[in-house]
């Protein structure tokens, strides 16, 4: 197994099991009703905004693997279109989980000698920062995400 296929089998992992920390997004999003992921801590974002805000990057990326240009921008990442019921809170994972695997796919099939090649401007560094960029992004939130589920069992007293 190459390092591209390597980092695509890291990204699966952490969107969708088997990694070496047993837990993923996919496992802790799919049992989420929309009111709970759409519920606001104090101090903290939604599961539904941080979602979105994973996905985001997930999608800039992919335009990048796909041959455009980057188009992201920070100031947007946090900007989580409404969600008003579980049709929607559902879409929006469905979508992060296509997002997923097709960023997956096209990471697998990089020559390895594209990971060293600058990925998009010289600011940003490699392919190979951004794609381990994005798997450690992906695992900071899902950490928050654990941490907001478990504070929205424990006010509904499940815990």
């Amino acid at each position: 197994m190459n390092l591209s296929q390597q980092l695509a089998k890291h990204f699966r992992e952490i969107c969708f099991g088997t990694n070496w920390t047993y837990s993923n997004i996919k496992d802790n999003l799919d049992n989420i009703s929309w009111e709970d992921a759409t519920m606001v801590i104090p101090t903290f974002n939604s599961i539904a905004a941080l979602t979105f805000h994973i996905n985001y990057f997930v999608e800039a990326m992919l335009k990048v693997l796909r041959g455009g240009p980057l188009d992201a921008h920070d100031k947007f990442s946090f900007d989580c279109p409404p969600i008003n019921n579980e049709a929607e809170w559902k879409a929006m994972l469905a979508l992060h989980y296509t997002h997923a695997e097709e960023m997956a796919s096209l990471i697998e099939k990089l020559p390895e000698s594209v990971l060293w090649e600058i990925f998009s401007e010289e600011k940003y560094g490699t392919y190979y920062r951004n794609i381990q960029g994005i798997i450690e992004h992906s695992h900071y939130h899902l950490g928050q995400i654990v941490i907001i589920k478990k504070l929205i069992e424990s006010k509904k007293g499940g815990l």
